[in-house]
């Protein structure tokens, strides 16, 4: 019988797809499964490589088929994509899992413990509240200014409208309104006790967790960026560089080159869109501190004088990014280059 080096499994909800092949590549087997036999079918199967797409639940069959004793290996799904020969089906997308995990030069994501997801699911939970509250926000100010009640730009001053639609005596909102609003100015203060207990949570394991205190010594980075790395980034020595974390996160030019010929254009904006949204949130807040400080560092005030103010907080969140990548994979805290002269001239 012809011995099975490589399977690809296509996950599904219920009906799940295995495609089996030889040290060839010839096809074996491609046959459906479902949920409840998935694992007794790899129990039965000799130890050889598994290629799963990374998609919803992909992480955890990865642990359990690991744990019978397979290679287990996660794949972008963009990068099966190319090896689906002719239409969308499940027996084409597994057999296209099949030959992709082969190739030598594939990438592959890096498998997650139950606790990194768990950590994922918290900022993800902080995410989707903060979402929720602007969106009541933006209904409450939208149905105040239909009565000519205004408030200042900012999520601060939305209290002040939480007062008058609070307020019985004030006649400037009929009672119907006021019953409406109402709903909404409550349901706004739970989501921000919740948001609070989520970040008093996130800030909370931060102060205990090795990596993340060390990587809020950079400047641009708070617990909640240090936590979304921890649970996003579960291993930086998967990156020969910083300036590879930094193309994962789509903090670089997107390129189109032919012909000899180079042509950059904006940021690719691959990866994970909440992180380097939180990077370059993190650099605008330094760059702002830097504007009109004396002591702010010599080459990003160079920067700010013959840049745009968005193009320098890109590279400088960029230049984040690496410094985190070298935090995480050498060690040690981050230190102001300044610093870092003053002592060698010491030395």
């Amino acid at each position: 019988m012809t011995q099975i080096n490589t399977i690809g499994l296509d996950l599904a909800k219920q009906v799940f797809q295995v495609h089996g092949a030889d040290a060839e590549g010839a096809p074996l087997f491609n046959r459906r499964l479902r949920r409840a036999e998935v694992l007794r079918f790899f129990e039965k199967q000799p130890t050889c490589l598994v290629g799963l797409e990374a998609c919803g639940g992909a992480h955890y069959w990865a642990r359990e088929i690991a744990a019978l004793g397979h290679d287990v290996r996660l794949i972008p799904p963009a990068y099966v994509k190319p090896f689906v020969k002719r239409g969308k089906t499940d027996a084409a997308d597994a057999e296209a899992i099949s030959e992709a995990v082969t190739r030598k030069t594939m990438r592959f994501v890096p498998i997650k413990s139950a606790e990194q997801q768990a950590a994922a699911m918290v900022l993800r939970t902080r995410a989707l509240l903060l979402r929720q509250r602007t969106q009541v926000i933006n209904a409450l100010r939208a149905h105040m200014s239909e009565l000519g009640i205004i408030a200042a730009a900012g999520p601060a001053k939305v209290a002040a409208l939480a007062a008058i639609v609070r307020d019985p005596t004030d006649a400037r909102l009929p009672a119907a309104a006021r019953f409406a609003l109402t709903a909404l100015v409550d349901q706004l203060d739970t989501l921000s006790e919740q948001v609070e207990r989520l970040e008093r949570e996130i800030v909370t394991e931060a102060k205990h967790d090795e990596d993340m205190r060390r990587l809020t010594t950079i400047p641009g980075v708070g617990a909640i960026t240090a936590a979304t790395v921890k649970a996003l980034v579960p291993d930086p020595d998967g990156f020969r560089s910083g300036r590879h974390l930094a193309a994962w996160l789509g903090l670089t030019p997107r390129s189109h080159s032919s012909g000899g010929k180079e042509l950059l254009g904006g940021i690719s904006k691959m990866g994970n869109t909440e992180l380097r949204s939180l990077l370059v949130n993190g650099a605008t807040s330094v760059l702002r501190h830097a504007r009109n400080n004396d002591r702010a560092l010599p080459w990003l005030t160079a920067l700010l004088a013959r840049r745009p103010f968005k193009v320098v907080a890109i590279a400088l969140a960029n230049k984040i990014a690496r410094i985190i990548w070298a935090l995480l994979t050498k060690g040690g805290t981050y230190r102001k280059p300044g610093v870092m002269a003053v002592r060698a001239a010491n030395a």
